[in-house]
């Protein structure tokens, strides 16, 4: 077989997550490979040098993007003209679409095979964007199955490959033994997970700390671990736990840890949604994002749900409080109950679990080959 160029960008680190799989699965089948674009360490460690660091991508939110919108212009077009001078065999934008769907659409044009890994949400809101992931995509690869139906509908030739992390996530998490390894005693234990982002944990970080307070009166004994994604995230939570008293373990990553130990989760909203649904553990889901970012979504968006447990079973199986809904108070009154007792949710998280159990990197790397078969 002659060698293979791929080109992979991600611009965060759950697509560096599905980025390395995919190039791992390729990998296999198609050993003589090169590997280019841009990724996290993930994705360096099965082999890219990445044209600069995938951090430079990751920002969240309408107005936020604003600051950085000179930058994020620059790099996309040196990618452009870097990527259509190197001819890959194919191009895989990973999620992160206000970025990658414009490469895709201009590497197309200059007859570069492309395709995009993760759905954006068109379904939910700007609708319009499937007009130009129809220009652009040569092959849309989708995690969940209610994204592949809208895609066929819409004409757009699509593959729905089940999510990696319902592959790589048991379907019965062993309780004691997470709450061993991070050294937890017995009794209730509460997941705060504030999200992985600067602006996210500042947020929601102090609201996620309120609602511990009142949930320690609500639920004897209780204690909370709170995963940080990184040094810097754990120096933000530090901050904002000066002349705090609360029975709280800050944890340095070990996300999927804090999971398996608990009885439940304080959550915002985004892929941990997904990661605390497989671990089959009840949650509240929060959020809160800048005035503006919300008003302006809110007039936007055609979904009834933000969280994915509930897109995926179509219902308001957990609870969503977003923007001045979400108080210290209505988080902790709501989350109290399901410590005890969140079977309600549970119950159906198991048969999703399974729905998108499809061994997702294989399957796209096999619909990747496929689309390359008569390069």
């Amino acid at each position: 077989m002659a060698q293979l160029c791929v080109a992979l960008v991600a611009g965060e680190a759950s697509g560096d997550i599905l980025g390395s799989g995919l190039m791992r699965a390729i990998k296999a089948r198609h050993p003589d490979v090169r590997f280019i674009g841009v990724g996290g360490p993930l994705m360096e460690a099965e082999g890219m040098a990445s044209y600069f660091p995938m951090e430079r991508l990751a920002v969240m939110g309408l107005v936020e993007v604003l600051g950085r919108l000179r930058e994020l212009l620059k790099r996309r077009k040196l990618l452009i003209e870097t990527l259509i001078g190197e001819k890959p065999d194919v191009f895989i934008g990973i999620d992160a679409p206000d970025f990658t769907l414009n490469i895709e659409l201009k590497l197309r044009q200059a007859g570069i095979k492309t395709v995009h890994y993760v759905s954006p949400s068109v379904w939910a809101w700007r609708q319009k964007r499937v007009l130009k992931i129809r220009e652009g995509c040569d092959l849309m690869l989708t995690l969940l199955p209610f994204e592949a139906r809208f895609y066929e509908e819409q004409g757009v030739p699509v593959r729905f490959v089940g999510h990696p992390l319902a592959d790589t996530i048991p379907l019965e998490a062993d309780r004691a033994a997470a709450r061993a390894e991070l050294g937890l005693a017995d009794g209730p234990v509460i997941a705060l997970m504030p999200g992985s982002r600067g602006g996210e944990v500042g947020r929601l970080g102090a609201l996620f700390l309120d609602a511990a307070q009142r949930l320690g009166e609500l639920v004897p004994g209780a204690r909370f671990v709170l995963p940080c994604a990184n040094a810097a995230r754990r120096a933000q939570v530090e901050q904002m736990l000066v002349g705090r008293e609360l029975p709280l373990t800050l944890l340095d990553g070990q996300s999927h840890q804090a999971l398996a130990a608990c009885d439940a989760v304080l959550i915002a909203s985004g892929t941990a949604t997904l990661e605390a649904m497989l671990y089959k553990r009840p949650m509240v889901v929060a959020y809160r994002l800048a005035p503006l970012t919300y008003w302006i979504l809110k007039r936007m968006v055609k979904s009834p749900y933000v969280s994915l447990p509930n897109l995926l079973a179509q219902r308001m199986l957990v609870p969503e409080l977003l923007q001045d809904a979400a108080t210290s108070e209505a988080l902790a009154q709501t989350l109290a109950p399901l410590v005890q007792d969140g079977t309600q949710q549970t119950d159906s998280f198991d048969q999703i679990h399974r729905t998108l159990r499809r061994d997702a990197s294989n399957q796209a790397a096999d619909a990747v080959l496929a689309l390359l078969k008569d390069r």
